[in-house]
């Protein structure tokens, strides 16, 4: 993890610019496996529709439609909170929903989970908007408003990468805001979110906190179960469907030490910035012995660039769900880097 490549040998990093080397190698890894980042710049100016609002006590949330480049628009809820005597500009957080056909409805606390503990337990988008954040919680491609979205014939060769861009673009949104700090975004998710969050916040330096519940482990630790193996063909195998990696089947056969990066890694490009892991003990996909291992390889780089309180993670024993209590914590992580003076 200290380490970057110099002209075809490894040399250690001591300083930050050689971190920005590493961190440029690993984002070249990622795209390896989910093809390029489109460019950012040269996009035309943003159309923003807003269909409906809903007035809470705390904030308005709208339901938007945002076109982040030609022919291609997304669906979001945009929370601005009531603003207080004197206040004039908010921090801001991308929240991104988990695998929930509804979509951004379950950052809401409105999603098709059964159980009402956990449709609660998951609307931290809400949760934020009510604790003072302007909010942005866009349709992951596949889901939501985005239901029925056509892997093969958009421009990305991966779902991973479709979405990295439209949160990118979220990013972009909340910045031409008059009523958001630009240099106080962060991001959030869940299960699926929760890995987006992480490799959105790689790519996305933009983003000074990456909030992730249950999203990552290690590769070497990754289980989805003996059904779900045969389903997918092999146990990594549901990371190469058309909404993730399809390249990690077709270009690497789905073996894990081919795999030309591992989360550890994508934690690197997004070191000395603050990152919080809520990682229950009975998680049954993401287990946290992988996510103890990924952050003991990634604490020295952060002890290094005196961040290491930049770096948490908790361990609630729970299944996986973001509970009260982590997901409190989580939100005052996030206060401690963008509500700071």
């Amino acid at each position: 993890m200290l380490t970057y490549s110099d002209r075809g040998r490894k040399a250690a990093i001591t300083s930050r610019s050689q971190l920005e080397v590493r961190r440029q190698q690993i984002l070249d890894s990622m795209q390896s496996a989910m093809g390029k980042l489109p460019a950012l710049k040269g996009n035309p100016p943003f159309q923003v529709s807003y269909r409906d609002t809903i007035n809470e006590n705390a904030y308005t949330r709208y339901t938007i439609t945002l076109t982040v480049a030609p022919g291609e628009e997304i669906a979001a809820y945009l929370y601005f909170p009531r603003k207080r005597p004197g206040q004039t500009r908010f921090p801001a957080m991308v929240a991104l929903h988990g695998t929930d056909v509804l979509g951004k409805m379950a950052v809401d606390g409105q999603g098709s989970r059964k159980e009402p503990w956990i449709r609660k337990n998951l609307g931290y988008g809400k949760e934020l908007a009510e604790r003072g954040y302007v909010v942005i919680a866009p349709d992951y491609p596949g889901f939501g408003d985005a239901k029925g979205h056509d892997f093969a014939a958009d421009r990305y060769t991966s779902g991973s990468m479709k979405a990295i861009f439209n949160q990118m673009r979220c990013v972009d949104l909340l910045q031409t805001l008059d009523t958001v700090d630009p240099g106080r975004i962060g991001i959030i998710g869940h299960s699926l979110g929760g890995h987006n969050a992480i490799f959105t916040g790689a790519f996305d330096d933009r983003l000074q906190v990456v909030v992730s519940s249950c999203g990552w482990t290690l590769m070497d630790y990754y289980d989805v179960g003996e059904k779900a193996i045969q389903r997918y063909g092999a146990r990594l195998g549901p990371w190469s469907q058309e909404l993730y990696m399809p390249l990690l089947r077709e270009k690497y056969k789905l073996e894990p030490e081919r795999f030309p990066f591992d989360f550890d890694e994508v934690m690197v490009a997004i070191a000395p910035r603050a990152f919080f892991s809520c990682s229950p003990l009975r998680d049954a996909n993401f287990d946290y012995h992988g996510v103890e291992k990924g952050i003991a390889n990634v604490m020295p780089l952060y002890r290094m660039l005196k961040a290491e309180d930049k770096l948490r993670v908790q361990y609630p024993d729970d299944v996986h769900d973001f509970p009260y209590e982590t997901r409190q914590e989580a939100y005052r992580f996030i206060d401690s880097i963008l509500k700071k003076p």
